[in-house]
């Protein structure tokens, strides 16, 4: 068995989509990266030169695996996409979803909001914690003792570090810490299992001002 000692294997949210109407894509497909996206992507690349990879797995979804392709190429990795790394199931894919817009008020939307720790309008936050510590311990096997990086979305990632932080499930999204282009690290134990965590903003100063 090889050793996994110091190992850490990093999760990557997508940089900036391009999205002027701030709608809620979801798993739509076709949401490509944004200039400044692209730019974020290129920055993580630059970051992520001294970690010592081993494996890149990554979401299906474009703007994943957009942000993935700096990062295989400055490692000289392939790009294993991994379904698990997906974002999170929602009703409202595909509507104007940000303050104010109204969609929560609707009493249409209503039947969805009744349950806020399953959550009752999307995928379950125990069926993401599953998928996405399979695809951390993936991760960890495709990168034979050495780090592995993740690329995936902002809700499954805050939902596995707060699961494996003890955090509750029930939270505010606006309060959630991952940022675009953010990385939230797992440091494995020499067992190969989660002994502690980190995160890390490598393109902060890319960050759209609010």
């Amino acid at each position: 068995m090889l050793a996994t000692m110091g190992a850490t294997i990093h999760f990557l949210r997508h940089g900036e989509v391009e999205n002027p109407e701030k709608i809620l894509y979801g798993r739509q497909a076709g949401w490509r990266l944004s200039e400044r996206g692209q730019e974020m992507a290129q920055t993580v690349a630059e970051w992520s030169k001294p970690l010592s990879l081993g494996a890149l797995l990554v979401s299906p979804l474009q703007r994943a695996q957009e942000t993935a392709a700096p990062l295989a190429a400055a490692h000289n990795l392939p790009i294993t996409t991994e379904d698990r790394l997906i974002e999170a199931a929602n009703i409202f894919e595909g509507q104007k979803f940000e303050l104010g817009s109204g969609v929560l008020k609707h009493p249409r939307s209503w039947r969805y909001l009744y349950n806020p720790w399953k959550p009752s309008w999307g995928e379950p936050y125990e069926e993401q914690i599953a998928r996405m510590l399979a695809a951390l311990f993936a991760a960890r096997d495709a990168a034979a003792g050495k780090d592995a990086l993740c690329v995936s979305h902002q809700l499954p990632i805050w939902i596995l570090r707060s699961a494996v932080e003890g955090r509750h499930m029930l939270h505010d999204p606006r309060k959630r810490e991952c940022t675009l282009a953010s990385v939230t690290s797992f440091v494995l134990d020499d067992e190969g299992m989660i002994q502690d965590t980190y995160y890390t903003e490598p393109a902060k100063h890319l960050l759209p001002h609010k």
